[in-house]
């Protein structure tokens, strides 16, 4: 499947990649020792970065892009334009089920989604992998979209969806 997110301008491309990498530096990572950086461009330009944070027991753990969402939503920002993910492994990493699922709840199905090299800007792109959602541009990035990464996805529309009476 080959999605192409072309709704960013170059601009904001750039304020997401260098954003997401700005928010990589406030993981606290010392369990799985994988930090992730993330994201959020609001649809006023505002920048709402993320990092993953983790806990002994797990279960409380909560990642960037959850971190970055959850931050926006408690300060009455809801509307986004994109987001950026970078992770320290040289080629691009998608978000987990979990954090799918919450873009899907905040974000457009369109909304470009960024996912980052740590290598960041790559000179020579890796081939492309048709077997993941999206394609391989400028500098490494796979730019995909919400429901290309969540596809047949349930969302809030479909909780006002006529049902059988209990």
């Amino acid at each position: 499947m080959s999605i192409q997110a072309w709704t960013l301008s170059v601009e904001e491309r750039t304020k997401l990649i260098e954003g997401a990498f700005e928010g990589k530096k406030g993981f606290y990572a010392p369990y799985s020792k994988f930090p992730v950086g993330a994201a959020l461009l609001a649809s006023d330009g505002m920048i709402i970065k993320g990092a993953n944070i983790e806990n002994a027991s797990y279960g409380p753990t909560i990642c960037a892009e959850r971190t970055a969402i959850v931050k926006a939503v408690s300060e009455g920002i809801r509307s986004f334009i994109g987001l950026a993910i970078v992770t320290n492994v040289a080629s691009p990493i998608s978000p987990c089920g979990m954090c799918r699922q919450v873009l899907r709840e905040f974000c457009s199905l369109t909304m470009p989604v960024l996912l980052v090299p740590a290598d960041y800007p790559q000179s020579n792109l890796p081939k492309d992998d048709p077997s993941k959602p999206g394609t391989i541009t400028e500098g490494g990035v796979r730019e995909t979209t919400v429901g290309a990464l969540l596809p047949d996805s349930f969302g809030p529309g479909e909780l006002d969806l006529p049902r059988k009476p209990l």
